[in-house]
């Protein structure tokens, strides 16, 4: 398909890509699949006033517009005046459910196994949902205490903490890891799948430990591309499930998700007084600007203002 094909040469992410095509049908299909060479702006605009009125959010309005307009600028090759007309949704402005450390170490404590780990990581280093499941054994840097992100939100590697508190139960955890991926090899399986064009340059690398998902699934399933049986990682729907259920079991009352663990680790940072520049590093902004709205959760009141309710109260004050 040619959408795919275009998609796939410019490196976009497999998600994308998804989102992408499932965009593009449905406005061929809203439009009687009619050729988008004889649809313009009146059309596009009605179908995003269509998803507006059916209340989707702004983002996955802009979405759909972003899928829209690489159709016509990127498979089509037509740049069209109209299209510098369209209006994309404005996102609202929303503050990031933060965990107070208590919070966090009872959510924690509701947790078991991988899912305990992979939260745990999230919260430890500042990962995305996304990046923690994508997690390789070679990422994983134990004498420096490292985890390298690669191929993060934006297509950029970063590099980040390995904490020390989960150290001792990740090598055990790598351990079991590696006896199942010993087991598979045996079986005659044990490939997993290669980022880009990896998988033409080293063919032998998708068997190769190194490799491997540091969280695997837990079934096989059945590779399309190449006939093959083989381990994807764990779904992430595995682990916000799991959250989900972990934050009502300790008596959680905000609607606390797994990136609310990795808001939880920005917002602690800062109140431990570490520099927002380092923060924005580790969590793999591309400006300071969207790190700084930790500044406004941090636990501290008003931005930091005592109350005049307070202020003459010494027991407040205390």
């Amino acid at each position: 398909m040619q959408i795919r094909h275009a998609i796939r040469v410019r490196h976009y992410s497999r998600r994308t890509e998804q989102a992408y095509v499932a965009w593009i049908r449905r406005f061929i299909v809203q439009n009687g699949t009619r050729h988008p060479r004889e649809l313009g702006a009146q059309e596009v605009t009605a179908f995003l006033s269509q998803l507006a009125a059916r209340g989707v959010s702004a983002s996955t309005q802009n979405q759909a517009l972003s899928a829209i307009l690489f159709l016509y600028d990127v498979v089509i090759g037509d740049r069209l005046p109209w299209m510098n007309t369209i209006v994309r949704a404005q996102r609202p402005v929303r503050l990031p459910v933060v965990l107070s450390r208590g919070e966090v170490a009872s959510l924690l404590a509701q947790l078991r196994g991988p899912v305990w780990l992979m939260a745990s990581l999230m919260y430890g280093a500042g990962l995305r949902l996304l990046e923690c499941a994508e997690l390789r054994v070679k990422d994983l840097n134990f004498d420096r205490g490292e985890i390298t992100v690669r191929d993060g939100k934006g297509g950029k590697d970063r590099v980040t903490m390995l904490p020390g508190a989960v150290r001792g139960s990740l090598l055990d955890h790598l351990r079991r890891v590696q006896a199942q991926h010993v087991a598979d090899l045996a079986a005659g399986r044990g490939a997993v799948a290669l980022p880009g064009a990896l998988r033409a340059k080293y063919p032998r690398a998708r068997k190769e430990w190194a490799w491997q998902w540091v969280f695997p699934a837990t079934r096989f399933h059945l590779d399309r591309a190449t006939g093959e049986r083989r381990r994807y990682h764990l779904h992430e729907s595995v682990l916000q499930r799991a959250v989900k259920e972990a934050a009502r079991a300790a008596a959680i009352s905000r609607p606390a998700t797994c990136h609310s663990l990795r808001h939880s680790f920005a917002t602690h940072l800062l109140e431990a007084g570490y520099d927002i520049r380092t923060i924005q590093e580790l969590l793999g902004h591309r400006g300071v600007n969207t790190t700084m709205i930790y500044t406004h959760v941090m636990n501290q009141g008003g931005r930091g203002v005592r109350s005049p309710l307070d202020q003459d109260d010494p027991a407040a004050a205390q």
